[in-house]
């Protein structure tokens, strides 16, 4: 299995900004894509940003512009700098990553860290 353990989240102002970070840790052979995710309350889960292996970065259109992922892959972190932050941007933020496991490809999920924005 792979452990995702995110830490990084809070309470920040309006305009304010919040770095998210996430390390995968088990028995796995590689990681492709990695991954960020939130969902607000009484809101469905959407996808924020990800990262494949190769770099090639995406982002929702929300927060295009005051996002940036990266990933560290010798030590299978996944980071999110968030600037500019938004009370809108209030969410539980997941991390997420795919790994091969025993000749699998599987979605392995952190258990999520909340942040709020204040106004």
């Amino acid at each position: 299995q792979v452990q995702l353990v995110e830490s990084g989240g809070g309470l920040v102002q309006a305009g304010g900004s919040l770095r998210l970070s996430c390390s995968a840790s088990g028995s796995f052979f590689s990681i492709n894509v990695m991954a960020w995710y939130r969902q607000a309350p009484g809101k469905q889960r959407e996808l924020v940003a990800d990262i494949p292996s190769g770099g090639h970065t995406n982002y929702a259109d929300s927060v295009k512009g005051r996002f940036t992922i990266s990933r560290d892959n010798a030590n299978n972190t996944v980071y999110l700098q968030m600037n500019s932050l938004k009370p809108e941007d209030t969410a539980v933020y997941y991390c997420s990553a795919n790994a091969i496991v025993r000749a699998s490809s599987r979605q392995y999920w952190g258990q999520g860290t909340q942040v709020t924005v204040s106004s």
